[in-house]
């Protein structure tokens, strides 16, 4: 079974997540699940995306969105995006998601 795709922009509206240098993480955010979800849908995946805008949603209703976009089961891949503000050096976690989602984009270019 193919698995299907939830895209969330993390933070938004009143939250505005890590800001400096003239960046606001809010923003970044929702422009990097903008990409990844127009790319997926080119691609022909089953892709939903939690906002499309500069909108507040409780933690409550962000998982209630993934939940409903394709119910709650095992196909189902979220992609949460965040910027970390530090300034050191990147966690292995970090480096290890940033790996998988290369690896997934990649893979999809095979569809």
């Amino acid at each position: 079974m193919a698995k299907k795709i939830v895209v969330d922009a993390g933070h938004g509206g009143v939250d505005s997540g890590a800001v400096g240098n003239g960046i606001i993480e809010k923003d970044l955010t929702l422009k990097i699940s903008k990409y990844i979800f127009d790319r997926l849908k080119e691609l022909g995946a089953d892709v939903y995306i939690t906002r499309d805008t500069d909108e507040t949603i409780t933690p409550t209703e962000r998982v209630n969105r993934v939940k409903s976009a394709f119910g709650d089961n095992k196909d189902v891949i979220v992609v949460s995006n965040h910027i970390n503000a530090g300034g050191g050096d990147v966690s292995y976690c970090e480096w290890l998601n940033y790996f998988l989602l290369y690896i997934f984009l990649y893979s999809m270019n095979s569809l």
